[in-house]
């Protein structure tokens, strides 16, 4: 059982705050430690220099690391209060030295922001079964007008792997002639009349995207 990954899914590092919270530095590696339960175990956290966490708890009264906590067993109630209390451990720093990254590539985790900052809209995750699928909805009128997707690239094309994409609305016009450019496909999922699929993958720049985010803004709230 990963416990430090799911804690620290899609969030992002701030180095700064780890020095105040309390974490000592080693070349590039974070660490910090913390008894808890009585003093009865301790926490040792290591960050790495990419941010990726790693834990481990020690039995203090035995001098062993104490693995139990990555067997998930709900008749273990012992077990299951010492693995919640290192839970909320991990819990605090997330909350106070890491930022939330809904998005993994770097292109979307921009774009993201950018909604953010200029509409106030967080994306909302509300299929269990494509956790990946991000939306954002007009406030006026509680319609979409934009949304961000990982999916494999054997969806749209003929290559492998994954990748993520943002849908958003458009005119006829401009889906016909975006059409004709890399990186533009007809809108994944969406009607493929007025919706147009963007690769985040860096081969359309981010100021044509965050333009054409604003006029499909802009086309949703005129029909409320």
């Amino acid at each position: 059982m990963d416990i430090e990954r799911e804690i620290f899914s899609k969030t992002i590092v701030d180095f700064n705050k780890l020095i105040d919270y309390g974490f000592r530095q080693e070349n590039d590696i974070y660490k910090y430690s913390k008894k808890f339960f009585n003093d009865n175990f301790q926490a040792d956290i290591i960050i790495d220099k990419t941010g990726q966490v790693f834990g481990k708890v020690y039995d203090l009264e035995f001098n062993l690391e104490y693995t139990n906590i990555r067997i998930l067993n709900n008749n273990l109630g012992f077990v299951n209060t010492v693995r919640e209390e290192y839970k909320s451990i991990l819990k605090d720093i997330c909350e106070k030295c890491f930022e939330k990254e809904y998005f993994s590539s770097m292109q979307a985790r921009r774009i993201t922001k950018y909604i953010i900052n200029k509409y106030g809209d967080k994306p909302e995750f509300l299929w269990e079964k494509f956790k990946d699928y991000g939306i954002f909805r007009n406030k006026n009128n509680n319609k979409w007008y934009a949304i961000i997707m990982k999916i494999a690239k054997s969806k749209i094309s003929n290559e492998s792997g994954e990748i993520e994409i943002l849908d958003i609305k458009v005119s006829e016009d401009t889906l016909k002639a975006l059409l004709k450019e890399k990186g533009f496909y007809e809108g994944y999922h969406m009607n493929k009349k007025n919706w147009l699929t963007i690769l985040l993958d860096d081969t359309i720049t981010d100021s044509q995207i965050f333009n054409l985010i604003d006029d499909s803004y802009n086309l949703i709230n005129t029909n409320k």
